[in-house]
């Protein structure tokens, strides 16, 4: 694991932290970082490799500013085109209306690599704080996180250890109460359709959570359809044909969004199964396009708008009890059965 300092010994890295690791000057190391010809490759590498392992991030703003901050927060989500994340964009930006912080966003497309070197990008510009959706990161991210000196707020998920602060729902819980319902519905050949998959840790999550439950009544997941790429309604539909047709009788769908659920929900509604009398659906998120079908598909509630509004009053000082980092803030998940649950 990267070195790590305490809470009460954070600071940011210096020069002379690299250096004292890697064995040479700070001279050596400014010119390296700087990516000056006049160094040797072995000398290069080492430099380099001590300032990954320390987590260090050159400050491009250096000696422009006497504060050596600016009054930007680092937002870092997995897409700006999901629908799922605007909300959360959304929240961010409220919270911090009237703070003289302002946000700027980047998104990784659930690549752990692409995460690393946006956080790398965003903190040489030594923002005031950082917001980033997840708990998963590769060990360099979590070095320059933990060693960047400022509020660091992981949100939408509250299965893990954070960094420093967290805002979100537990997603383990989300995916247990939604099996809960299934199965005290009736329903009983259940299969699970992912998008994003395997890089949606939370999807992961609410699957495993999912998973006991079922276990636990003797029931296992009779079939899955998972997908690497994006989310669409023409996907959803792609993917609930493809399973139904391995597996015709499957008696309830649970997919990893409210997306591709909606497109499974309008490929049932187009072929005349009896929803949800013979077939059930649910999704995940709580997405208001749901509100526009003649069924509305269950699903859950994630809290989205707020997660992003907590997260923003922690950064900005805003909160209720004015702390700015080491809080831990898990929201309940809502389950709404919408139309597409039998009610037991």
């Amino acid at each position: 694991m990267p070195p790590y300092l305490p809470p009460e010994a954070q600071r940011p890295l210096t020069l002379r932290d690299v250096s004292e690791l890697s064995g040479v000057s700070e001279m050596t190391v400014s010119r390296v970082l700087r990516n000056r010809a006049d160094v040797s490759p072995a000398t290069r590498e080492k430099v380099l490799a001590a300032a990954k392992t320390l987590g260090y991030v050159p400050n491009k703003i250096a000696g422009a500013l006497a504060s050596q901050r600016v009054n930007l927060v680092g937002v870092i989500i997995p897409s700006l085109a999901n629908m799922v994340f605007p909300e959360v964009l959304g929240g961010i930006s409220a919270a911090l209306e009237d703070s003289g912080l302002q946000p700027v966003f980047g998104a990784t497309d659930y690549k752990a690599e692409r995460e690393e070197n946006v956080i790398y990008e965003m903190l040489s510009w030594r923002p005031s704080g950082m917001i980033v959706a997840g708990l998963e990161h590769t060990d360099a991210a979590r070095a320059m996180l933990a060693n960047s000196g400022i509020p660091i707020v992981e949100i939408m998920d509250s299965d893990g250890e954070p960094i420093d602060s967290l805002v979100g729902i537990s997603h383990r819980r989300a995916g247990r109460e939604m099996a809960e319902a299934i199965l005290a519905a009736g329903y009983r050949k259940i299969g699970f359709l992912g998008s994003k998959m395997p890089d949606d840790h939370r999807a992961r999550k609410r699957l495993e959570g999912f998973s006991d439950v079922l276990q636990a009544a003797g029931i296992s997941l009779a079939e899955t359809e998972h997908y690497a790429g994006g989310s669409s309604l023409a996907k959803g539909r792609e993917m609930t044909q493809t399973i139904l047709s391995r597996r015709p009788d499957l008696d309830f769908l649970y997919y990893s969004n409210d997306m591709i659920g909606a497109g499974g929900l309008l490929y049932c509604l187009d072929q005349g199964f009896d929803v949800p009398g013979k077939i059930g659906l649910a999704g995940f998120n709580g997405l208001e396009l749901l509100e526009g079908f003649r069924l509305r598909l269950a699903t859950t509630d994630a809290c989205r708008r707020e997660i992003g509004m907590r997260a923003a009053e922690i950064v900005s000082g805003k909160s209720d009890d004015g702390l700015i980092g080491g809080r831990h803030i898990e929201l309940a998940p809502r389950l709404d059965f919408g139309d597409t649950i039998r009610r037991a």
